[in-house]
């Protein structure tokens, strides 16, 4: 097994819920494999508070997740993305920054948690079900055999991961 860390992106418009869960739950998750991050083409001020206490609730560190702008991976001196997971419809369909690496891209598309309106227990079942979704198709992504299959076999995975039960797309896109 290879001692190499891999960086991963989770990149969604807000950066306030489905990004966050998925860096979380990858760092919480990997062994130190994999190195999470998230960020959001237009990010809100804040993390969404049921994206923490949904966390919280399974046991995963919220401890240092913020909302920010993809824009910081991507100037020099950011860490170099091994991969970049689109998490939502809009951000794979924007214009990404140019990703120093050419890293590895696949479309996860699951519904917004935070875009939920009315009971608070339709809120808090959306936010259940996209870490569902999430915590699913990381546990499909960590369990590649990254380092012994080339490129093109690891990006069908990639997008077959994003097709999983919970998919907002039927065909995926790249980042």
């Amino acid at each position: 097994m290879s001692d190499r860390v891999y960086n991963v992106l989770f990149l969604c418009t807000g950066n306030s819920a489905r990004s966050i869960l998925g860096e979380a739950i990858l760092n919480h998750v990997s062994g130190g494999r994999f190195q999470a991050y998230s960020a959001g083409s237009t990010p809100k001020d804040a993390v969404h508070p049921m994206t923490l206490e949904t966390l919280c609730k399974v046991g995963i560190s919220t401890d240092g997740l913020r909302s920010k702008a993809w824009d910081e991976f991507a100037v020099p001196g950011a860490p170099k993305m091994d991969f970049i997971f689109t998490v939502c419809d809009n951000a794979a369909g924007e214009t990404c920054p140019t990703w120093p690496g050419q890293p590895m891209t696949a479309h996860w598309g699951i519904e917004d948690p935070a875009a939920v309106d009315g009971p608070e227990f339709k809120q808090r079942a959306a936010f259940g079900d996209a870490l569902r979704y999430l915590c699913n198709r990381i546990g499909a992504f960590i369990n590649l055999p990254i380092a012994s299959i080339d490129r093109m076999a690891l990006n069908s995975r990639l997008e077959g991961i994003g097709a999983m039960d919970g998919t907002t797309t039927k065909s995926s896109k790249a980042a």
